[in-house]
């Protein structure tokens, strides 16, 4: 939304759609621009039972309740690339067309971002209360400077920025889709069978660090001989991306290492551990010195997994540059509508 009004600012609108479409849910919301955003609606969705975007923004402008005008401009985070307006969702195969939408819900202006591209716009603006400190600086935190924020949701979002006293300068990131590299042997074996059972010749990070990986990590570790009598062994087995609105395997997995389960706390901290790995590895591909966010759906599910030493260790054992990413102050975003914040 700060990107919208930014680039508005000559215009002045007075009333504002925000969205942040994922691929499991779609949050829609009508502000009021004053000196301040204030919020004056808002909706959720959830994204795979609807055809399209479109579809939901005009349900929820359809919907408005009495007294809240028909917004004059639009911003909404969308979770994939975004071309000229133009973008496919990754994990929805929806097309979106800029435009298209515009016309449709009668916007003067509407854009289309990336998801994660849109927090970097937020982050000079965030409260205390949006936000956990993972690693403080000893030195005082200056925001200014690169900026890198990662997330693993439905999949796993990658964004960086250059925050400075002029602007911001944002560039969007589809680093969740690089190679997974395997770092043990346990990693080794998750990655083939990760391969074999999807029929893939190359395994994308994305794929281990989300909310997805989670489910696949608890099938893969069910699926061994010794898990035979595991109880969630058939709950497993019967699990795909595609009946987790039925079947939340990485909640049920998560629940069940809280609670003891020795197997689903393996599960999850190998799954931890690949998620600081990668979280390390973009703070040092990004020099991100002015800050490494963690964000996406499961940051406040599991902020005591990536206060552990298991993720922490992870994002920082990085051979020679280790004393670099002790430096480095890192975040978790715990604002489950920071989305429509930013």
């Amino acid at each position: 939304m700060f990107t919208l009004i930014e680039k508005t600012k000559s215009e002045q609108p007075q009333s504002l759609l925000a969205g942040d479409l994922g691929g499991t849910k779609t949050l829609l919301a009508i502000f009021n621009w004053g000196e301040e955003p204030k919020k004056l609606h808002q909706s959720h969705y959830h994204s795979k039972e609807w055809s399209s975007l479109e579809e939901i923004i005009n349900h929820f402008l359809a919907n408005l309740p009495g007294g809240i005008e028909h917004p004059s401009h639009g911003c909404i985070g969308v979770a994939g690339p975004v071309s000229n307006g133009h973008t496919k969702i990754t994990n929805l195969d929806w097309n979106i067309n800029q435009n298209d939408i515009c016309s449709s819900a009668k916007l003067k202006k509407l854009e289309i971002i990336n998801d994660f591209s849109v927090l970097i716009y937020g982050l000079p603006f965030l409260n205390k209360s949006q936000f956990v400190n993972l690693q403080v600086n000893k030195s005082k935190r200056d925001i200014n400077g690169f900026n890198a924020i990662i997330g693993a949701g439905t999949g796993l979002g990658i964004a960086r920025g250059l925050i400075t006293n002029n602007g911001i300068h944002v560039l969007p990131s589809e680093g969740g889709h690089r190679e997974f590299s395997p770092r043990s042997e346990k990693e080794w074996e998750l990655a083939q069978w990760l391969k074999t059972h999807l029929g893939l010749n190359r395994l994308s990070i994305e794929r281990v660090v989300s909310g997805r990986g989670l489910g696949y990590i608890a099938k893969w570790r069910t699926s061994q001989l010794d898990a035979i009598n595991h109880p969630l062994r058939k709950i497993a087995q019967d699990w795909t991306p595609k009946n987790s609105a039925n079947i939340d395997l990485p909640a049920i997995a998560s629940k069940a290492a809280s609670g003891g389960d020795r197997l689903m706390n393996e599960v999850l901290e190998l799954w931890l551990s690949a998620y600081g790995s990668a979280a390390g590895d973009l703070a040092l591909h990004e020099l991100s010195l002015g800050g490494l966010w963690i964000g996406g759906g499961t940051a406040p599910k599991h902020l005591e997994g990536l206060q552990s030493n298991t993720f922490q260790n992870a994002l920082k054992e990085k051979g020679r540059f280790k004393p670099l990413l002790e430096k480095i102050p890192v975040m978790a975003l715990i604002d489950s509508e920071v989305g429509l914040f930013s």
